[in-house]
């Protein structure tokens, strides 16, 4: 009896860091949406210092904005590179956009190209119209309609309106083939990375 109790004792401690940590990063987030960007600092570097991805996102977004603490480029691109480096799609979205604009790093269009394809192949809206903005005008990758019409399809599928717009602008430039092997790939996207 006095065993089990103990083993009781030694699995609650055990999962109490887990539970801290989650409460930690969730008071975190709900912070920084609040405005309280000091709290939403001193609740998300430890837990980002530790490597969770989601806590270095959150921290890099305040350096890159100056939300509670100086802006610094520098420090943005170093926790954004954390996060995106364990695959957190707005992470890679946002050094992308940050290779883009020339903020804290050279212009790179080949590099905020490459950054954008790995957010918008996780499923983030925003990183598959900034994909399909790259296709349409060929900055960093080769111009591409079809590629263009594609990601714009996908967004427009996953809801976001603008890209419906710019899907149909696109297509204008594409033949009747074109058009039928862009949606084929662009449904079969969907229906691969929706049913995971």
């Amino acid at each position: 009896m006095h065993d089990s109790v103990r083993l009781f004792i030694v699995i609650g401690f055990l999962l109490l860091p887990s539970v801290a940590l989650a409460a930690d990063l969730e008071a975190g987030l709900a912070a920084y949406m609040e405005g309280d960007y000091e709290t939403s600092l001193a609740e998300c570097q430890p837990l980002a210092e530790e490597g969770n991805a989601a806590a270095q996102f959150c921290v890099g977004r305040l350096y890159a904005n100056g939300f509670g603490v100086e802006m610094n480029d520098d420090l943005a691109l170093q926790w954004y590179g954390l996060a995106a480096e364990q695959g957190h799609g707005e992470a890679l979205f946002n050094l992308g956009l940050m290779h883009a604009n020339g903020w804290g790093v050279a212009m790179n269009d080949e590099e905020a190209a490459r950054l954008f394809q790995l957010a918008a192949e996780q499923g983030f809206i925003k990183a598959q119209t900034s994909l399909a903005e790259v296709y349409k005008k060929g900055r960093g990758l080769e111009q591409s309609f079809v590629e263009a019409y594609t990601w714009f399809y996908i967004a427009a599928q996953l809801g976001n309106l603008n890209a419906e717009y710019d899907r149909d602008e696109v297509a204008s430039e594409l033949s009747a083939e074109e058009l039928a092997a862009a949606q084929q790939v662009a449904d079969t996207w969907i229906s691969e990375h929706l049913s995971k």
